[in-house]
């Protein structure tokens, strides 16, 4: 029997900006700043019906450091998570929350 599935809500709580180490690692600073791909409060729907699938619109790069957990959510791990993506300059916060059918 496979398990109950479940789509998943994604939504972007903050985009930090890491100057200290922009400045100290990076050789041309002055090009750096917040990720420009997202905004605080956008957020997307993944289907459970293919929870493996990059919503559209949404940066692969981030898509590829959490989609193992939103298809773990999506087949009934976790109700509510927090994550970010892996750019260490300027990472993106994100709450993924399982959407329980109404």
């Amino acid at each position: 029997m496979f398990p109950e599935k479940y789509n998943v809500k994604i939504t972007v709580l903050k985009r930090l900006f890491h100057k200290d180490l922009v400045d100290k690692y990076t050789d041309n600073p002055s090009i750096w700043g917040p990720c420009q791909k997202f905004k605080e409060g956008q957020s997307w729907l993944v289907s459970k019906s293919t929870p493996w699938e990059c919503p559209p619109g949404f940066c692969g790069w981030a898509w590829a450091d959490m989609q193992k957990m939103v298809w773990g959510m999506a087949r009934g791990g976790p109700v509510r998570m927090v994550t970010c993506c892996t750019d260490g300059f300027r990472p993106v916060i994100f709450l993924l929350e399982r959407v329980e059918d109404t």
